[in-house]
């Protein structure tokens, strides 16, 4: 039995409080493949950067991703490529704090692991130290796999990403959907393959017409987890805010179940009516002062 930690919701603060609770496990989640016979329901997976987002969504989610996307989520960049390990660990830190249910997976930001398998390793071990988080996720296909298999057989487990691969944005040109080409689908496929046999636990197949995605799923031991690839993939990931609505432009693949931007706008817009009407603070916001004592 485990020991993990939740939030004092009622004051926002991160009061640590023992709970006796168990996390599900990276081979938990290689065990879900659901695309074979008698495998599990497909695997849920949405990204996460806060503790309280976390919170929210750890109930509902196999696997949260804390993923390099923050770079343009969280702090406004035009790309994941600025990101550094240590804002990843900041956040990372956090959502593992705020969740005790799902496996916690943490991107290894652009310029971390490519260099060498060593320079991997170094880079994952001091994610997980500085976080908590249960495994890595990094890019790239058949030129990874030896770093997949260096880092798996030294206690790491590894999360693949291969297809469309945001960090390669500069050399792909662009967000398109990769695949469309016989030369380059039989290069994402082949990529697949190198990387479940150097030993991930799972890949992420991102922004691929859909028969390689469907033909990949069946082609590999590992679960499939797709975004812009299929329905017949293993499990689904999203980043939360764009499912959420809190974005005007979000790609094709993305489904909106709220429209959290306009919610927030509508609420922001009645806080400063009220500001400017001197409505806000009310009688039950303001303290009222103590009577005297008697005599």
């Amino acid at each position: 039995m485990s020991t993990t930690y939740t939030l004092d919701t009622a004051t926002s603060r991160a009061n640590p409080t023992p709970a006796p609770l168990k996390r599900l496990t990276v081979p938990a989640m290689r065990a879900r493949k659901s695309s074979r016979e008698g495998g599990g329901e497909p695997l849920v997976m949405l990204t996460a950067y806060t503790a309280r987002n976390a919170q929210l969504l750890d109930p509902h989610c196999d696997m949260l991703l804390v993923g390099d996307s923050l770079g343009q989520v969280i702090y406004g960049l035009p790309s994941t490529v600025p990101v550094t390990l240590a804002m990843m660990a900041a956040h990372g830190a956090a959502v593992v704090r705020g969740s005790y249910h799902a496996v916690v997976v943490i991107d290894m930001p652009f310029g971390s692991y490519e260099r060498s398998p060593e320079q991997a390793f170094d880079s994952a071990a001091w994610l997980l130290k500085e976080t908590g988080a249960a495994a890595v996720k990094l890019e790239g296909g058949e030129a990874m796999a030896a770093t997949v298999r260096f880092l798996s057989e030294r206690g790491i487990p590894v999360m693949g990403h291969i297809g469309l691969t945001p960090q390669a944005v500069n050399v792909l040109g662009g967000y398109g959907a990769r695949g469309r080409t016989e030369a380059e689908a039989a290069k994402i496929a082949t990529d697949a393959t190198a990387i479940a046999d150097a030993g991930a636990f799972a890949i992420v197949v991102e922004g691929v017409v859909e028969p390689i995605a469907i033909a990949i799923t069946h082609a590999v031991d590992c679960p499939v987890i797709g975004i812009g690839a299929s329905a017949q993939c293993d499990g689904q990931v999203l980043v939360a805010e764009d499912m959420l609505g809190l974005f005007d432009r979000t790609a094709r693949f993305v489904k909106r179940y709220d429209d959290l931007a306009t919610r927030i706008q509508d609420a922001a817009a009645r806080y400063a009516a009220d500001v400017r009407a001197r409505s806000f603070p009310g009688v039950e916001q303001v303290y009222a002062a103590r009577a005297p004592a008697a005599d």
